[in-house]
Formats: C-alpha cells, sequence, structure tokens
C-alpha cells in the first residue's frame, strides 16, 4: 500500500504528527531534540585540559615548516609527527582495531614551492569498524605550520590556532573514541604539507582511489580555535563555518544535465554532509550555530578537503568564523602594544571545545547510522498538486528501522520538515515544483544516514 495523506495518521503503525506540523503555522511549532545517550556520553568526555597539553606540547618544537628538521627530538616537523605518533598509540592500547601508521611520500622538487625533494609523513589513526560495515569516515587536520617567509624553516612558526588547534581536536576525538563499537571505519589523519600546497591531502587522496575506500564523509579541520576578528575587532565563539562545494569537480556531462533539470546545483554530496553537519553538530552542541558557507573554501585560499573533492569524494571544511589575521602566518613579535604571530594566547579553549563536539557527535552520529537508501526519485511523469517519492532499502548493511523523509522550500538552505516513514515510498499533498525533497536512512536509535537528494523519475 502506497503511503498517501489520505491515511496520515497511521503509516505502516507510524503517526506521522511531522507531516501535520508541516501543515500548520511554523510560528507556533515546537523543535523535538532527541539525543543518543551514547554520542551524549562521548561529548561530555571532551577536555579543555587535555586539548590545552596537546597544544602546548607541540610548540615546543619551534616550528613545523615542511622543510624543518625530521631527526632532531626538540625541534621541527619530525619530532611532531613523533609526538602525535606517540600520543595515538597510548590511546590505541585499550583498543585492538585502534592502529597507528606513518604515511611517508615524496614532495617537492625543483620548481616547486618546497624547492627540492624531500620525503613527509603523514600520521593516520584507523579504528576498525565492525567486519559487515565497509563505510569510512575521515577526519582530517595539518600540522605542519610556516611564518611569514613560506620558504624559511627555522623562524619561530608556533601556529598555535593553524593548526594545533585541528590537530588536538583530532588527538582528544582519538581518546575519546579508543575503545568504542561505532560501527563504520574511523581514520584520523594528521597531514604534512598543507602550507606547501596541499600535499598531505593530496597522497591521501589518491591511496583512497586507488584503494577503492567506500569513503562517505571527510570533515577537514583546518583552524577551529581563534573566536576575535582582527580590524573589526569582533569577540564571538559562537558561531562556526562548515565550507562546501557545489558543483562537484568530477560532474560529468551526463551528471551535469541530470542536474540542470533538477535544479540541484545546491544539492552535491558535499552540501548534504554539510547539513548534516550543521544538524548533528547543534544537536549535541549548546550555545553554537553552524554557519553553512555556499563556497569550496575561502577566496585565494585552500584546504585539505579539497584534493579529496577533487577525486570524487563527499567532503567539506570546519573553520572558525571570525578569522585573524594579525596572527595567522605572521612573525612572533609585538608591535605598537599589540601581539603578532600565532601563538597559544590567540586560541579559545572553550570554542575549540565545541567545535570538536560538532566533530565528534557528527561522526558517532553517521557511524552508528544505517547505510543510505538508494534510488530516492520523484516521480515527474504526470502533473499533480501531490508528490510521491519512493526509494530502494539500502543494498547492504541492517535493514533501518524507518526513513525520514526530508523536505525544504527551494529557497531554504536547509532541510525544515522530516516525515518518519516506515515504507519505500510516500504520496504526500505538496507540489514537486515548490520544494526540495530528500530521504535519510534511520537506525532503532534514531542516527541518520546522510541525506540523499530525491531526482526527477519521468
Amino acid at each position: 500500500m502506497k503511503n498517501t495523506y489520505a491515511n496520515w495518521k497511521f503509516i505502516n503503525g507510524t503517526l506521522l504528527v511531522a507531516l501535520a506540523l508541516f501543515l500548520v503555522n511554523t510560528a507556533f511549532s515546537q523543535t523535538i531534540i532527541n539525543k543518543d545517550p551514547r554520542i551524549e556520553a562521548a561529548v561530555n568526555e571532551i577536555s579543555t585540559d587535555n586539548m590545552r597539553e596537546n597544544v602546548s606540547g607541540l610548540l615546543k618544537f619551534h616550528t613545523r615548516h615542511n622543510l624543518s628538521s625530521q631527526n632532531r627530538v626538540d625541534f621541527g616537523i619530525g619530532a611532531a609527527a613523533t609526538y602525535i605518533e606517540r600520543k595515538l598509540k597510548e590511546y590505541a592500547k585499550s583498543d585492538s582495531r585502534f592502529t597507528v601508521e606513518r604515511v611517508n611520500y615524496k614532495a617537492g622538487g625543483a620548481g616547486t614551492r618546497l624547492g627540492r625533494e624531500i620525503t613527509l609523513t603523514n600520521v593516520v589513526a584507523t579504528i576498525k569498524g565492525n567486519q559487515s560495515d565497509d563505510r569510512v569516515i575521515a577526519l582530517l587536520a595539518h600540522y605542519d605550520s610556516r611564518s611569514e617567509d613560506n620558504a624559511d624553516s627555522t623562524t619561530f612558526a608556533p601556529g598555535a590556532n593553524d593548526n594545533l588547534s585541528g590537530v588536538s581536536a583530532l588527538l582528544e576525538i582519538a581518546r575519546i573514541i579508543a575503545g568504542k563499537e561505532i560501527g563504520a571505519t574511523i581514520k584520523l589523519m594528521f597531514l604534512s604539507g598543507e602550507e606547501h600546497g596541499l600535499l598531505g591531502a593530496a597522497h591521501m587522496a589518491q591511496i583512497a582511489q586507488d584503494e577503492k575506500w567506500n569513503l562517505i564523509a571527510v570533515l577537514n579541520n583546518d583552524m577551529i580555535s581563534n573566536s576575535h576578528s582582527s580590524d573589526t575587532d569582533i569577540r564571538n565563539n559562537s558561531i562556526v563555518r562548515v565550507f562546501s562545494e557545489n558543483i562537484p569537480f568530477t560532474e560529468n556531462e551526463a551528471q551535469a544535465r541530470e542536474r540542470v533539470f533538477n535544479s540541484a546545483e545546491n544539492d552535491s554530496p558535499s552540501r548534504q554532509l554539510a547539513r548534516y553537519i550543521k544538524e548533528s553538530g547543534e544537536r549535541y552542541t549548546e550555545n553554537l550555530t553552524i554557519k553553512l558557507i555556499y563556497r569550496n573554501d575561502r577566496y585565494g585560499r585552500g584546504g585539505d578537503h579539497t584534493p579529496f573533492n577533487r577525486k570524487g569524494f563527499t567532503a567539506v571544511r570546519i573553520c572558525e568564523f571570525y578569522e585573524n589575521y594579525d596572527r595567522t602566518h605572521q612573525k612572533t613579535e609585538i608591535r605598537d602594544g599589540k601581539q603578532y604571530g600565532d601563538v597559544i594566547e590567540g586560541v579559545d579553549f572553550e570554542y575549540l571545545r565545541k567545535n570538536t563536539s560538532v566533530n565528534l557527535s557528527s561522526l558517532m552520529n553517521l557511524a552508528f547510522a544505517p547505510y543510505e537508501p538508494s534510488n530516492v526519485s520523484t516521480n515527474v511523469s504526470s502533473l499533480s498538486n501531490y508528490t510521491e517519492i519512493s526509494w530502494k532499502v539500502p543494498a547492504k548493511g541492517a535493514k533501518p528501522n524507518g526513513y525520514y523523509l526530508l523536505i525544504r522550500e527551494t529557497d531554504s538552505p536547509v532541510w525544515q520538515r522530516k516525515i518518519f516513514v516506515k515504507g519505500t515510498e510516500i504520496k504526500i499533498p505538496l507540489s514537486k515544483d515548490n520544494y526540495f525533497f530528500g530521504v535519510q536512512s534511520v537506525s532503532d536509535n534514531g542516527n541518520e544516514s546522510l541525506p540523499v537528494f530525491s531526482k526527477g523519475l519521468r
């Protein structure tokens, strides 16, 4: 039996209160937030003291410039890689599924930003998921740093915010999820080479493609702890940005025609991931608004998510809302009574805690969720003020407890309504011309998969 508005009271035994709410004046509607206790407990474990300790510990190495020493124990990028590896191995002791590896690669050469060929190191922690789950979720943070002169490998270049903030967030997440059963495989990538052309990320993206990882989401954390803007002197630690590409770099001609037919310029997989992070992150993180920025990254600058986008993976960047240009890549000194340089005093650890919570909650919610539904489609073969949407049960993994039909007006940046459905089709009294639709799989505990945009089927 097809689900229709005529029998909305019960759809396969499920009360569709959400649809009734959708059809009334939203000024009087309420938002009900259901939290998974496992995720809430993990978020409550986040410690600013731990993150401060790791930022301070890595600052002792003076610089993490890609051309700095790799052999000294007290100076340079090699010492930083060893520190990160040691911390991860400490966390791995409690979990046989937790492995740590160094991934070395050649970089640079004549005519490049590095000037000569060197070997650089990515440190990668892998927490294996269930045997029946081949999905991979990756969190990224680059650990290299630089000062004003891109070629200066000896000047003090603390990089406390850019990007020990991301590094300390990932280390804290590694500590918390060690020993926890969370479904999908998690990869925490501590990347070198970012300051000289996203080199470490490009190497890992190539590995992911060559080894055919089922990499469903990449969250790049780069500069997530500064809450004080230069120039405008704004102080605000209650808003963070998520950057996402609109039209995928890898789109082919057939996909372009499909996108144009569905007016789906704002519904790339990376946009769906960004919306997912906003919903999951705000669900578990109080006093924080996640702002969706509909750009791949900032003007003239890039991040480690981009090489993954260019290989066709779903990837976004999480970044502070207000940047401080007196700190990033500046020589560390006091001029005219003002502090310059990326020092620890510019790190807002409460803000960093909240942004770490966004990552952890989104990661766990997605890892706990079922696989996505497939073949999500809107019937556009006839004219009607009803809309018929259908989908297929995921081909892999446990069968979902049900699905959410997602609805938003065409000018809305986020999904506005959810209707829980037990079956795999629904007919609703809303015109397909006036709304966008998507579908998520839902677990017994309410964990949602990434949304799948509903495409017109003639």
